[in-house]
């Protein structure tokens, strides 16, 4: 029997607009172990798609990211995050509008809560505007539909079939 290895596994929740394109970022991010989309941060259990783009349920649309933190740091996420919305707009990511597309950091730890905190402030200094970006602490995750799974990559394999 082979002796095998476990990698420790920690995990991240970030919402930054549409989940799509974080998703597939952070999947070709170095140290990231699996990702998978979904709904966190509302107050009905089990929201489908349509009950979150509904505006009423209070979730955001958010990517959850599995990391091997001996590869990569919560702050090299963090980095991450950052580089791929824009943290100063208010309910919209580019042309998707709606609350769900806020910008928010949801943290499973205090080391988490403080790094990120730090990071928001540090990013702050860098910016002429005001960040608008959330820290809270992370509540139940929801996993999004199957198709939403991977989407950008399902797209792009069927775009050039003939």
């Amino acid at each position: 029997m082979k002796n095998k290895t476990r990698v420790r596994t920690e995990k991240a929740i970030f919402a930054a607009g549409c989940f799509w394109h974080p998703e597939e970022i952070f999947d070709k991010t170095s140290g990231v172990i699996s990702t998978r989309v979904g709904y966190t941060g509302g107050k009905m259990k089990n929201p489908t798609y349509a009950n979150v783009c509904s505006g009423a349920t209070g979730h955001f649309e958010a990517v959850e990211v599995a990391f091997n933190p001996e590869k990569i740091s919560y702050e090299k996420l963090l980095e991450v995050f950052w580089n791929i919305h824009d943290p100063t707009t208010k309910d919209r990511q580019g042309p998707d509008a709606g609350s769900q597309y806020n910008s928010a950091i949801f943290y499973h730890n205090d080391k988490q809560r403080r790094v990120a905190l730090k990071s928001k402030e540090e990013r702050q200094k860098k910016t002429g505007r005001k960040i608008v970006t959330m820290i809270k602490k992370a509540p139940k995750f929801w996993a999004a539909e199957k198709y939403h799974q991977k989407y950008m990559e399902k797209q792009r394999r069927g775009f050039f079939k003939f």
